[in-house]
């Protein structure tokens, strides 16, 4: 996936370290790994599980807000047809109404 982004002149990074912070001192420089992250705003988190859970779901979330990116898209890559395996996660601000 990584390769073909970059072919299409997409910048992309993958396995980008995400450091964790308290009170704003940093308390791990690697607390968490982003799978791939898009053009220094869309992270994808990939996965190949019979179904994604709710857990999947907020992983993913909790990485948007970590990172304060946008957009998120969790790619399960156990379906059938692909399309039916990608969930679009929103990363809004607190109190805004969100339709995904």
């Amino acid at each position: 996936m990584v390769i073909e982004l970059r072919y299409m002149g997409i910048k992309v990074r993958y396995e980008v370290p995400l450091p964790i912070f308290y009170r704003g001192q940093r308390v791990h420089d690697e607390g968490f790994r982003l799978d791939i992250l898009v053009e220094d705003t869309i992270i994808v988190e990939l996965k190949s599980v019979e179904k994604v859970q709710e857990v999947h779901k907020k992983q993913l979330l909790t990485y948007l807000r970590l990172a304060k990116k946008p957009l998120g898209l969790l790619i399960n890559f156990n379906e059938v047809l692909l399309k039916d395996g990608i969930t679009r996660i929103i990363n809004a601000p607190e109190g805004a109404e969100c339709l995904a």
